[in-house]
């Protein structure tokens, strides 16, 4: 299926038969803009790791390989920000990475967003703003919905939620409740590098005029749960995790819709993707994209490679751009 230039040879060779002065320059030029490589290379962060890793990802480069008709590479990134950098040194055309990776490739390399990932219907997600003390920060009573990925009934306020429907998790909702944030208030926080835990919660008190630094008392926790669990056992007022973590803890705490209520929204924080070097031909990245688009409808196996692989249940076209520059905006709030 590689692409042959037959239509841009016949046109060379029928301009030398009549003028005689066709540019072997500009045959090349020509060239060079529409010849597909022999090979291409994907650098990802896989989810698997060590000997599993080359069986894990042979099925999808398998896959691009057979319907591209070239040959197609897999190669394993260190970290998210590994394949950035093998993206800028051409060591790599296609990149499977995070948010933050996506947005510094398109800025510093004009790499394309081709394709954002997707994990059980969504291509993003909110941090959840969580509290003991509904009284402070909720305008209204609480109201009880179901979280459909567990099916569990959890207690949300201020209209962020409807009662008795499904959950929707959808931000930016009941941000101006953090206002009601004191001096001294006891806030778990995740690690720094955390978007739901650490960084968009940040951003959305600083912008509801909170000094996130002198304002608060941090409560260092490391993972979701124990973000919930802060709250719930009262070593924190009010504590953010990703929507909606409470689900991690019901069974050492099952009543937690009862003593924990989710009171806001952020913005919501985009998953990663798909993007590709700007030096890839345009009619290779259009199948390119279409085959990965597809992948995981493509067999049972694949499917399962899909979740195995990259911890996905999808991928989509629908690239979502502005959700992916909001978050450059956050993360220049965090770099050194």
């Amino acid at each position: 299926m590689r692409k042959s230039l037959l239509i841009a040879g016949v046109a060379a060779t029928a301009a030398l038969a009549l003028a005689g002065c066709s540019s072997s320059t500009d045959t090349a030029s020509t060239e060079e803009v529409t010849e597909w490589p022999e090979s291409i290379t994907i650098s990802l962060v896989p989810s698997v790791e060590g000997e599993d890793l080359a069986e894990a990802l042979d099925p999808l480069t398998t896959y691009l390989s057979d319907n591209l008709g070239i040959e197609v590479n897999g190669v394993v990134a260190t970290d998210y920000a590994a394949t950035v950098e093998a993206l800028g040194a051409d060591q790599a055309q296609v990149i499977i990475t995070d948010a933050g990776s996506l947005y510094n490739a398109t800025e510093r390399y004009d790499a394309e967003l081709v394709l954002r990932d997707v994990r059980f219907g969504a291509t993003s997600y909110a941090s959840v703003a969580f509290t003991n003390n509904p009284d402070k920060y909720c305008a209204d009573e609480p109201v009880m919905s179901t979280y459909a990925a567990s099916d569990i009934e959890l207690s949300y306020c201020n209209g962020i939620e409807a009662a008795g429907e499904a959950a929707m998790g959808q931000g930016a909702a009941g941000l101006d409740s953090l206002a009601e944030i004191s001096d001294g208030t006891m806030v778990a926080l995740q690690a720094a590098t955390s978007p739901a835990g650490y960084q968009y919660p940040v951003v959305a008190m600083r912008e509801a005029g909170i000094d996130t630094d002198a304002g608060i008392t941090q409560v260092p926790v490391e993972g979701n749960n124990n973000a919930v669990l802060a709250v719930y056992n009262d070593d924190a007022e009010i504590g953010f995790a990703y929507w909606d973590a409470r689900t991690t803890v019901t069974e050492e705490a099952p009543d937690i819709a009862d003593k924990v209520v989710a009171f806001a929204y952020t913005d919501m924080i985009p998953n990663g993707g798909v993007a590709v070097s700007n030096t890839l031909p345009a009619d290779l990245v259009t199948d390119l994209t279409e085959l990965m688009d597809g992948y995981a409808d493509s067999s049972e196996e694949a499917a399962s490679v899909m979740f195995d692989l990259v911890g996905l249940s999808d991928w989509t076209s629908e690239t979502a751009e502005d959700e992916i520059a909001r978050y450059g905006e956050i993360l220049a709030q965090f770099s050194n």
